[in-house]
C-alpha cells in the first residue's frame, strides 16, 4: 500500500542530487541572499531549482528528479492564475515579479473589450484593496496543501514564487521528511508561510478545507483521491500526478480498474486515455459527496500525466455525471474506435430528463476489417481542458519568460493544448493507420489536408507527435487511406485474405451522397501535394 512519498521511495524520483542542473542560474538568484540559518549536515547537498535552495540528505535517503522541474514550473504557473482569478473576488490584487502587463493571446477577446471597459477595470484595481506579493502572507489568500511533500521542494517553491498565499502545509507520513521540510522552510526564509505536517494523507480531515491540494506521489495517487476530493474547498483546485503509466496505458487493465474504476486497453491513444481515466476516477469519487469536477488543464508529458481540476459542490449538476462518462469499443484489427456514453440527458423545457444510454454503437464485428472489438473504460468523455484558463496561463508565461527555467517548453505544450479539438476524445496516428494497411506512411500535413477537404475538423494532440484528432468517422479515415494506397500501391498478393489490410483495401472509397465530391478531392490532394488546403 502506498503510504507516502518518503515511505515508498523517499521523495521525488530516482536521480542523484549531483546530477541536478541548477535552474537558479537561468531564473536569477533568490530574493533573499542572507546566510543560511543552519549549516549543512554531513552528506547533505543543496539543490537549486527556481527560487528555492533545498537541503537534500545523502543520495541513499532522498532523491531529486530534475525532469520534474517542468511539472513544478507548470504547477506554479497554474496556481498563480488560479489565485489571480479567485482572489480578485476577495478584493485582492495579485502581483507577479517581472510581470509588466498581461499579454492578450486571443485578439478577438481584446477587440471585444471597449476602452470604457478597460478604464472601468483599471479603476477597480485603484480602489482600496489588498495587494498580494510573493513571499508575503495574505490573510485573504489561498490555503495550500501538499499531501506528499517529502523534502518540501514543491511547497518551498510555492511560498517563494506564487503570490497570494495565506499558508502552505507540506505534509508527509515520515517524521524524518517532516523534519527536513521544517529545515528547508527555515533555510529559504519562508517558515512564516510554510508549516510541516506529519500525517497520513489518506485520512485528511475533511472539515479543514484547502483552496489548493497538490498530490505528486511516487506511483499511483489512487489511495489519496477520496480524501482529496473531500478536503478541497468548494471551487478549489486539485493538482494530481500519476506516474503509473504502465497500468494506465493498458498493460494491466484489471489493476487499472481496481485503482481507478476503469479498464485500460493497449492502443495508440493510450496517453490521452490515461488522462481521461484519472478524470473519470476523480469525478466518480467526487460524486459520492455530491461534488463534481471541472478540468482546467490535463497534460501527458515525459513519463507521467498531470491534471488540474476544480471541484464544486452541487447535487443537481452531479446528476450529469453519467452522461459525461463513456465506454470505448476498440477494434483489435484496424484500431478503429467508437465511444458509448454511459447515460443520456435531454432537455424537457426547464427540466432535464435523465435516462440510460442506448447502444452499442458497433456490431459484433468491425465493419471495416471484420475483427472483434475489445471494450475499455469508462473514461471521461467531456473536454479535458478549459481553453480560456489555458490561454491565461500561456499569456502569463509568454509575457514573463524569465520566471521559469522551462518557460519555452511550457509555452510549446500549452500552445498545442489550445489548438486541440475540445469535443473530440482520443486520436488516431498516421503510422498506425499505414501499418494496418502495410503501406508507406502519408505525410501528416497531407493526411490532415485530406480530412479538411472532406469537410471535417482536424487538430494535432500534445500527447503524441503523430496524432490526428478529428470528428471524421472511421469510414472517412479509411477512405483517405485507400486513396493514399492508390498512389502508393501495396502488393495485394502478399496480403492474407483474413488480414485487416486485405479487408480494408478490398473496398473502394465511397462516393455516395453521404460523401459528396470527396473522392475526387482526396485523389487530387495526394496526386498533387501542392494543392492548397
Amino acid at each position: 500500500t502506498v503510504v507516502s512519498k518518503a515511505a515508498q521511495d523517499p521523495t521525488d524520483h530516482p536521480q542523484t542530487a549531483a546530477s541536478a542542473p541548477s535552474s537558479a542560474e537561468t531564473t536569477g538568484p533568490r530574493a533573499s541572499e542572507k546566510s543560511p540559518p543552519e549549516g549543512l549536515l554531513p552528506g547533505e547537498t543543496v539543490v537549486k531549482e527556481g527560487k528555492a535552495s533545498i537541503l537534500f540528505p545523502s543520495a541513499n535517503e532522498v532523491f531529486y528528479n530534475p525532469v520534474q522541474e517542468f511539472n513544478r514550473d507548470l504547477t506554479c504557473a497554474v496556481i498563480t492564475e488560479f489565485a489571480r482569478d479567485l482572489l480578485v473576488q476577495r478584493g485582492v490584487k495579485v502581483v507577479v515579479p517581472g510581470e509588466k502587463e498581461r499579454v492578450v493571446v486571443s485578439l478577438s477577446e481584446e477587440a471585444e473589450q471597449t476602452d470604457g471597459q478597460k478604464d472601468q477595470a483599471d479603476g477597480q484595481t485603484d480602489e482600496p484593496a489588498l495587494t498580494a506579493t510573493v513571499g508575503e502572507k495574505c490573510e485573504r489568500g489561498l490555503r495550500v496543501l501538499e499531501g506528499l511533500a517529502a523534502s518540501g521542494l514543491r511547497s518551498v517553491r510555492f511560498a517563494l514564487e506564487v503570490p497570494g498565499l495565506q499558508s502552505v502545509t507540506a505534509n508527509d507520513f515520515s517524521t524524518k521528511a517532516a523534519a527536513l521540510i521544517s529545515r528547508n522552510a527555515r533555510y529559504n526564509g519562508v517558515d512564516h508561510l510554510l508549516q510541516a505536517s506529519c500525517q497520513d494523507a489518506r485520512y485528511q480531515d475533511a472539515s479543514e478545507r484547502y483552496d489548493v491540494i497538490d498530490l505528486d506521489p511516487y506511483g499511483s495517487p489512487a489511495t489519496f483521491l477520496d480524501a482529496a476530493v473531500q478536503a478541497v474547498a468548494d471551487g478549489g483546485l486539485l493538482c494530481i500526478t500519476c506516474t503509473d503509466m504502465a497500468v494506465m496505458a493498458g498493460n494491466s487493465g484489471e489493476t487499472c480498474y481496481s485503482k481507478y474504476g476503469s479498464v485500460s486497453i493497449k492502443a495508440k491513444y493510450c496517453h490521452e486515455m490515461a488522462l481521461r481515466i484519472i478524470l473519470h476516477s476523480l469525478d466518480q469519487r467526487a460524486a459520492v459527496y455530491q461534488r463534481y469536477i471541472h478540468p482546467l488543464l490535463s497534460v501527458s508529458v515525459d513519463f507521467y500525466i498531470r491534471v488540474f481540476v476544480r471541484v464544486f459542490t452541487g447535487q443537481a449538476t452531479v446528476k450529469n455525471s453519467a452522461s459525461k462518462q463513456a465506454l470505448i469499443y476498440n477494434c483489435v484489427g484496424c484500431g478503429s474506435f467508437h465511444l458509448q456514453r454511459m447515460g443520456r440527458r435531454t432537455s424537457n423545457g426547464k427540466n432535464m430528463k435523465y435516462s440510460a444510454a442506448t447502444g452499442p454503437p458497433v456490431g459484433p464485428d468491425c465493419g471495416h476489417c471484420g475483427q472483434r472489438h475489445q471494450m475499455g473504460g469508462p473514461i471521461w468523455a467531456e473536454p479535458i481542458h478549459d481553453s480560456a484558463f489555458v490561454q491565461k496561463v500561456l499569456s502569463a508565461v509568454s509575457g514573463n519568460p524569465t520566471r521559469f527555467g522551462t518557460s519555452k517548453r511550457i509555452e510549446g505544450v500549452l500552445s498545442m493544448v489550445t489548438e486541440e479539438l475540445e469535443d473530440v476524445p482520443l486520436y488516431y496516428t498516421v503510422d498506425q493507420l499505414s501499418s494496418t494497411v502495410h503501406c508507406n506512411t502519408p505525410p501528416l500535413l497531407q493526411f490532415r489536408s485530406a480530412l479538411l477537404h472532406a469537410g471535417h475538423r482536424v487538430s494535432l494532440s500534445h500527447a503524441c507527435k503523430n496524432a490526428i484528432k478529428t470528428d471524421a468517422p472511421p469510414a472517412v479515415i479509411w477512405d483517405v487511406m485507400r486513396c493514399w494506397e492508390k498512389s502508393n500501391p501495396v502488393k495485394r498478393e502478399k496480403l492474407s485474405q483474413t488480414s485487416p489490410a486485405f479487408k480494408i483495401l478490398s473496398t473502394e472509397p465511397r462516393s455516395d451522397q453521404s460523401h459528396p465530391g470527396n473522392l475526387q478531392r482526396l485523389y487530387r490532394t495526394y496526386s498533387n501535394p501542392t494543392t492548397p488546403v
